[in-house]
């Protein structure tokens, strides 16, 4: 460092060339020149930089102090008084020659260490500092000032960076890494640079946007996001591949890109702030990195000011991303964006922000800005239910409490409702009653009026809404503003309802006022499907949970079910009247004016009949679907047996089941549902119906076979003895071993089977996430459930899947889930993965012959023995001791594995297995959990299938024989029964083996020493594509277990020497 080049005499510095040039051979990174002898310039040079690399309190006061130095180099005369400066007069170059020397010392100095960061810092603080003096005297001595005037301390820049831009390509990694971070820094700190030192130094750091160490590309994109400012887009004729096109575009491809987070990071806080480079700014928000998305929602989105020039659907993208991310820090930043930055954007407050992003000062609660900071969100669309605006807005309460004190609700707020406002009364209502705090209860029950003003508040609007709906109904083109306005109308009914569903019945009075506005409500055939649902359920609240409350809320919604039927089917005779009477006179004028009288009237008379049919069915369609939708909402919060209401079994026979008959598709799948929610509340219904279902599912259309399939599994949640196999009967019990089986369960299996094979793009997902149900619950029996997570199994590993990612999602959760929820779930994975193994290694023969890839088998092999691993079921803890047991699925497993190898297995097919028992864990000692009887023969088992694959030679390589010699050393020991003789075979085996293991691993070696000299002409420093960023899987491999197996077999190495000195012994007796 400086400081040490400082602090030594010139005698001391003379003394030690000898060793400097011995030491200079073995850094080949950094060339140092002849420094010749010290100098005052020199020492007071370095001890300059000294103590700048000490601290950087002191760095402005050096700053100072080294630009005196420089004036007097390169613009003060040499003093005639002072003699010491007469003999000693030092110019420009012999300044930059020195400050040059120190620059060197600092690329050889390590990341981790500060002095390196220091030192850079205060380079770029002096010549910031000299570069404003010397055009300050630039400007004054010359009044034709140019755009960028050659003064000493550009001259000392250039030099500086010649020497960094030199040292851009060396071999060693730390070099690079200074050698670009100073670069970058200058670049970073000085307003402007020469223009060909601008090419020279783009040129070098677009190179590094490809080094091989993720240090160097940061401080490489650090620098050119200062350049891409500055880069006008234009292309060097005489520039290569990685320099040619705009550094705009290259650093947006980098940050989409490159591996490392580090990067794609500094980029996304680096990068200029243009229409073209938000999208890909925005983007990140969706990074794999948690660190990276947090900066944007903490650094970036405060930084970029109003946040109303974004576009509506940006704005709804990143509240979504954000407050449902993953990472809880990710959900507090976007919180806090939403509840403290932009609220203030819309209260029109300019206050200065802090380095951080941060406001200083806080704007005073406006109901204004909270009204425009909805409307801005699209509160209407983004407000329904499981819409992002309800989490947005319960973190601005949460976060808030000046707002929440600041809220009041009087008369004229609910008399002039706009979808704004209710939103704000509905989610203040909802925070407060759900929060659980007393305080928060209190305050809402003080701000909210009384039931009974509440029930006249939504009269009022319900009768608003009901207007506007039959205005609609009733003009003959349409009118957007009049749709507009009442689709704002019935979102503030819909909030409205909300509220009235958490507010407190005890009120007798208030209670009957509801319970009528809702009554008369329900009856309404204009009332929109999505207000129909919360009347009814506000209507369930207020009869009460009683079972005479439940009997009650039957009887006035099947009242309002005839109501509605009467109300629309009523209209049909009046108006068919009129038509008839129009359609006489039509035909009597159109007589009088054409001779063929009876074919004229007789062709009209046709027309309108036909008309008149297509209307009348139309219209029934409309009947049948409104009441069925009712009947839906009502058969939804219905708890009670369907055999003992009346009014459910009324209208099951009257309005499901002629809508199950019915041949228009969208009646008849309402019908469906409808008769499917009374299954669920009996389950005679249920058992009768079940078949139906199934036929449904296998004749039916794709939206059909959805319900269907969620119908049968809801069916099956609710009532799951419906899969209890039947009682059998004496006689047939003597006569047949097998025990019965429940006839449901084929077809049923069957069922799922193909759905999860369907073409369709939602009735695999729907079917997997439905028998995945069942599965965790355990449902179905052992055998329908094997052929399912065995069909499950093969579509998670089918690279046909990966185009739709919403199934590989469902099974990526639920094959781990499953099988770590119970260990006799992991045994059932373990008794089926052969099975699985085989099915794959046809599948991907298969893939072969089509150009596609699978996995590889070091990935399915680790998968399949981590979901079989006893250890990780709950409550094992990861030991063998958690649960008892915990050991059988692996042991199970490599029983399955070894029967079939020796089985008659083909040889592609051996090379998975064995890598699979590879991987299964086998402990060296039993523990109390795992020392029951049936485990030892499970044991015994093994160790003699092993044995038997160890003298049939089953390994094809060295390392499944290794393999094999392990697991037989390790069961001789589990078992106890220590055989010399036997102990000596598996020795001899154990060390052939590893011979061959060793030969192997010397043939690998010479093969990548030859991979390696045949790549020429690439540079080692650089990567050799670029890496999207992505989730790459352990290939496995432990070493541990391998220096295992060694000290086994050093151990057993005395019990071979005691063998072979038995049998010398034995052939001496015989010899005497």
């Amino acid at each position: 460092m400086p400081g040490r080049v400082a602090g030594r005499s010139a005698r001391s510095s003379a003394a030690s060339a000898t060793r400097k040039s011995a030491t200079r051979a073995s850094s080949n990174a950094v060339e140092v020149p002849d420094e010749g002898p010290t100098t005052s310039l020199r020492t007071q040079i370095c001890s300059i930089f000294a103590d700048a690399q000490r601290t950087t309190a002191t760095q402005r006061k050096l700053v100072i102090t080294l630009r005196k130095v420089q004036e007097a180099s390169c613009y003060e005369p040499p003093n005639p008084k002072k003699k010491k400066q007469q003999e000693e007069d030092f110019g420009e170059p012999e300044f930059n020659e020195e400050v040059g020397r120190c620059v060197l010392r600092v690329f050889t100095v390590k990341k981790s260490e500060p002095v390196g960061d220091r030192i850079i810092r205060f380079l770029g603080l002096f010549l910031k500092h000299a570069s404003e003096k010397d055009n300050v005297l630039a400007q004054s001595d010359d009044t034709e000032t140019d755009a960028f005037p050659e003064t000493p301390s550009s001259r000392l820049t250039s030099h500086i960076l010649s020497l960094a831009l030199a040292l851009l390509t060396a071999k060693d990694k730390v070099v690079r890494f200074r050698a670009t971070q100073m670069i970058a820094h200058i670049v970073n700190t000085l307003d402007s640079i020469d223009d060909e030192l601008f090419q020279v130094v783009k040129l070098g750091l677009l190179k590094r946007l490809r080094d091989k160490e993720t240090a160097v590309r940061v401080q490489a994109v650090l620098g050119l996001g200062r350049l891409a400012d500055e880069d006008g887009g234009d292309d060097d004729e005489d520039s290569d591949d990685d320099s040619s096109g705009a550094i705009l575009e290259k650093l947006l491809d980098v940050m989409q890109n490159d591996p490392s987070a580090e990067v794609r990071r500094s980029l996304l806080l680096n990068l200029p702030f243009t229409p073209s480079t938000l999208p890909y700014l925005l983007e990140r928000a969706r990074d794999f990195d948690p660190a990276t998305r947090r900066a944007l929602y903490s650094r970036l989105l405060p930084a970029l000011g109003d946040f109303r020039h974004l576009s509506l659907t940006h704005r709804e993208k990143l509240l979504r991303w954000g407050l449902r991310d993953r990472d809880e820090n990710v959900r507090k930043a976007t919180a806090r964006l939403f509840r403290e930055r932009w609220i203030e954007d819309c209260a029109g407050t300019q206050n200065a922000a802090t380095e951080d992003g941060k406001p200083v000062g806080v704007a005073p609660p406006s109901y204004d800005a909270l009204l425009e900071l909805l409307e801005r969100i699209d509160i209407v669309n983004s407000g329904v239910e499981n819409g992002i605006a309800l989490e947005a807005i319960r973190e601005f309460w949460d976060g808030r409490p000046d707002y929440r004190d600041f809220i009041a609700f009087d008369d004229d707020f609910w008399n002039d409702l706009t979808p704004e406002s209710a939103f704000v009364a509905r989610s203040f209502n909802d925070y407060c009653r759900l929060s659980g705090d007393n305080k928060l209860q209190d305050t809402v029950e003080e701000k909210m009026p009384e039931v009974t003003k509440f029930a006249f508040f939504v009269q009022k609007h319900l009768n608003i809404l009901i207007e506007d709906v039959r205005k609609i109904a009733l003009q003959e083109q349409d009118d957007a503003e009049v749709e507009e306005d009442t689709v704002q109308q019935e979102f503030c009914v819909e909030q409205l309802l909300h509220i009235a569903l958490s507010l407190d019945y005890s009120d007798e009075v208030g209670r009957r006022q509801m319970f009528s506005i809702m009554r008369e409500a329900l009856a309404l055939a204009e009332l929109p499907e999505e207000c129909t649902k919360l009347v009814v359920e506000v209507l369930r609240a207020v009869c009460g949970s009683r079972e005479a409350g439940e009997r009650e809320f039957c009887g006035v919604v099947l009242e309002a079910i005839a109501e509605v039927h009467d109300t629309i089917m009523g209209e049909d005779a009046p108006e068919q009247n009129a038509d008839e009477s129009f359609h006489s006179a039509r035909s009597e004028l159109s007589d009088e004016s054409t001779p063929k009288k009876g074919q004229s009237k007789k062709k009209g008379s046709s027309e309108d009949t036909s008309e008149m049919d297509e209307e009348k069915a139309i219209r029934e369609i409309m009947v049948n679907m409104k009441c069925l939708h009712i009947a839906q909402c009502m058969l939804q919060n219905v708890h009670s047996d369907l055999e003992q209401n009346s009014a459910l079994v009324t209208m099951l026979n009257n309005l499901v089941v002629p809508a199950v008959r019915s041949q228009e598709a969208p009646i008849r799948e309402r019908g469906l549902i409808c008769l499917g929610l009374c299954c669920l509340l009996s389950k005679n219904l249920a058992s009768e119906n079940l078949t139906l279902f199934l036929h449904c599912f296998s004749r039916g259309h794709e939206s059909l076979q959805t319900i269907s399939i969620q119908i049968i599994t809801d069916i099956l949640i609710t009532h799951p003895s419906l899969l209890a196999p039947p009682t059998p009967d004496v006689d047939e019990t003597a006569t047949d071993a097998r025990p019965p089986t429940n006839p449901l369960l084929k077809p049923l299996t069957k069922t799922f089977l193909k759905a999860l094979a369907s073409p369709s793009a939602t009735i695999p997902y729907m079917s997997c996430v439905a028998a995945s149900k069942l599965l965790l619950m355990g449902v179905l029996p052992a055998q329908s459930a094997a052929e399912i997570l065995k069909a499950f199994t093969l579509a998670y590993f089918n690279p046909e899947t990966a185009s739709d990612p919403a199934l590989r999602q469902a099974l990526s959760y639920f094959l781990p889930v499953f099988c770590h929820s119970r260990l006799s779930n992991a045994l059932l994975m373990a008794q089926i993965s052969v099975g699985i193994i085989g099915k794959l290694v046809m599948m991907r023969e298969e893939l072969e012959e089509e150009d596609e890839e699978m996995v590889g088998w070091a990935i399915v092999a680790g998968m399949i023995a981590e979901w079989t691993d006893g250890r990780k079921v709950v409550g094992a803890n990861g030991s063998e001791s958690g649960v008892e047991g915990c050991e059988e699925p692996h042991l199970v497993l490599a029983v399955e594995i070894l029967e079939r190898c020796l089985g008659g297995a083909s040889r592609d097919e051996r090379k998975p297995l064995l890598t699979l028992l590879g991987k299964l864990h086998v402990a060296l000692t039993s523990s109390a959990m795992t020392a029951a009887e049936d485990q030892k023969e499970s044991l015994r088992t093994l160790h003699a299938l092993v044995t038997e694959a160890v003298e049939n030679k089953l390994g094809a390589d060295a390392t499944s024989r290794n393999l094999l010699a392990k697991l037989e050393v390790t069961l001789t020991k589990r078992l106890g029964d220590v055989d010399p003789t036997v102990l000596a075979q598996t020795t001899v085996v154990g060390d052939e083996t590893k011979m061959e293991v060793e030969d192997d691993e010397v043939g690998k070696t010479e093969v990548e020493e030859e991979d390696v000299d045949g790549k020429t002409g690439v540079d080692d420093t650089m990567l050799t594509e670029a890496q999207a960023e992505g989730t790459r899987y352990p290939l496995g491999g432990s070493e541990d277990e391998d220096e295992e197996l060694q000290s086994q077999l050093e151990a057993m190495s005395l019990a071979e020497d005691s063998v072979v000195d038995r049998l010398l012994e034995s052939e001496d007796e015989e010899l005497l």
